[in-house]
């Protein structure tokens, strides 16, 4: 088998141990933070199949991404559909009880979980857990509580290289890789 090309700081991948649960932010995270309309006022979002992939890598390693979001659209509810994302919360503005009623159905605490942000809104979830990231093109308050900031920017990747940095710091990435890779 060959090295893993990945290479994530020690201090880091300590932060990132005991991970359960990573909540996402939508727009700016899992999408540009663009919003296109259409003529009949309907949403469309762009995702990325990078992050895509790497959401689903995360649960067959046992973490549960979950997604809270202050907007809601058919388009979104059909890409997490697909995903296989259980644990949603949709048209939440405060998304701190959000996170809070997740973490006790799943029977976890503030230290077994990640976050991913990029604006205020997300600022309270990410200050509680044990792991804060940003995309590259963050609002810079973001930036700034995050222990790490991808080198993609949302809906570009950013989200797949949280889910790798979880992956490694798990011990099951390079498994993954060489199931993939056979």
């Amino acid at each position: 088998m060959a090295a893993a090309a990945l290479n994530f700081p020690p201090e880091l991948l300590l932060k990132a141990q005991g991970i359960r649960v990573v909540f996402f932010d939508v727009d700016g995270v899992l999408t540009d933070g663009g919003l296109l309309f259409t003529e009949a006022g309907e949403t469309i979002k762009r995702f990325c199949t990078l992050d895509g992939h790497g959401l689903k890598l995360l649960q067959r390693a046992g973490i549960t991404p979950a997604v809270i979001t202050g907007r809601d659209s058919k388009p979104l509810r059909l890409r997490l559909a697909a995903l296989g994302i259980e644990h949603v919360h949709y048209g939440t503005e405060d998304k701190r009880p959000a996170a809070e009623l997740t973490l006790a159905a799943l029977g976890l605490d503030w230290r077994q979980a990640a976050a991913m942000g990029d604006d205020w809104p997300d600022l309270a979830v990410m200050r509680r857990c044990a792991l804060a990231c940003a995309p590259h093109n963050a609002h810079i308050e973001v930036k700034a509580i995050s222990h790490y900031v991808t080198e993609a920017s949302g809906g570009d990747g950013a989200v797949r290289e949280l889910c790798d940095l979880l992956l490694v710091a798990s011990g099951q990435y390079a498994n993954l890789l060489e199931e993939w890779a056979q």
